[in-house]
This record gives C-alpha cells, sequence and structure tokens, in this order.
C-alpha cells in the first residue's frame, strides 16, 4: 500500500526541503504535480512507499536528508521504481539526481531498456557514450544530443514537453530501495 506522510507525526522527518537555488526562475519551477497525479503513478512503486503530501510552494531543485525528488516524466512514460540495472548505473555513473534529467534523456533510456529486456542485447554504457553527448541547457538540467558524425540512433524521442519541469513529487528515502544512497544535492 502506498501511503502519504503524515506531518504532524515526526516533526525530523516531516521538514521540509530546502531549494538549491539552482534554478534560473524559481517561479517557474514550483510543482503542480497533485495528490490525485501521484496516486495514478502509485503502481509504479513498492508498497510501504511514503509521498509527502501536495505542496504547490516546492521547487523541482529540492534537497533533504529524508526526502528525494522524483520526476513524474519516467513513470509516464512505463518505467517503475526501483529503475533497471541499465538506468540505474547510468545516474550511478553520473552522479546525477533524477530530477536533473530532461524528458528526452528518460526517453532514450527507457527505449535502451526495452531493447535489452525484449531484444536480449546487451547494451553497456560505453554504447550509449558512442551515441549521444550529455548537453545541458541550463538550470542543470540534461538532455543526450546525438552526435553530429552520426544519424540520430533513436527516432521520436525529442518530443518537446510542456510543463515537465513542474511535475514531480517527493519520497520519503527510507520507504524506497536504496533511496538513503541516492544523491542529495
Amino acid at each position: 500500500m502506498v501511503t502519504r506522510s503524515s506531518l504532524a507525526k515526526n516533526p525530523e522527518q516531516s521538514s521540509p526541503p530546502k531549494s538549491q537555488g539552482l534554478t534560473k526562475n524559481p517561479s517557474l519551477e514550483l510543482c503542480h504535480f497533485t495528490d490525485p497525479e501521484i496516486d495514478q503513478l502509485r503502481h509504479c512503486f513498492l508498497d510501504g512507499t511514503i509521498f509527502w503530501p501536495f505542496d504547490s510552494s516546492m521547487k523541482s531543485d529540492c534537497q533533504s536528508e529524508t526526502w528525494v525528488t522524483l520526476p513524474a516524466a519516467p513513470f509516464q512514460i512505463g518505467f517503475d521504481y526501483p529503475f533497471p540495472a541499465f538506468t540505474q548505473s547510468f545516474f550511478t555513473m553520473t552522479g546525477l539526481c533524477y530530477i536533473q534529467a530532461m524528458p528526452m534523456l528518460w526517453r532514450v533510456l527507457f527505449t535502451l531498456e526495452q531493447i535489452i529486456e525484449h531484444e536480449g542485447i546487451d547494451i553497456g554504457l560505453s554504447a550509449l557514450i558512442h551515441m549521444y553527448n550529455m548537453v545541458s541547457h541550463g538550470s542543470h538540467r540534461f538532455l543526450f544530443k546525438h552526435k553530429p558524425q552520426n544519424p540520430h540512433p533513436l527516432l521520436k524521442v525529442t518530443k518537446n514537453d510542456t510543463h515537465w519541469r513542474n511535475q514531480f513529487f517527493f519520497v520519503r528515502r527510507d520507504s524506497i530501495p536504496d533511496g538513503n544512497f541516492l544523491p542529495k544535492k
């Protein structure tokens, strides 16, 4: 069962995450992803996962020892948590927080995970490095740009997403596998 955090029970675990000050225009990155929208994603998490109740004043660059910020994008395209090995190894290698990955990056990882699972092809991170450069368009968000000398390796992953910066939520670290080891900044 997926649960909500009770803010009155444990003040230490309910203290709100703090902004890291990474976003250039914080008013554009306030949370709009409500509890009913989070509830639609509950099947993507293990039983016992605890979510922070919706708070429209939260920014996507929040950091906390107790809470981890997760973007909605990977779960909307089909990922479950914990993420598959290839995806998790990408984040471990790069040191990025999940919220720093733009939707296009998630779509590339999801497509590669599908190839690994359904075709049985062992794709390593070195293949990813040969296909893409990782670039940022500011505000510490990253995406993949295909190498100019090669044709685009995965078609239809570069579509534009609207309001993706405002679609995020918080999960208590100790309620998810390896949550305490996820980056805090």
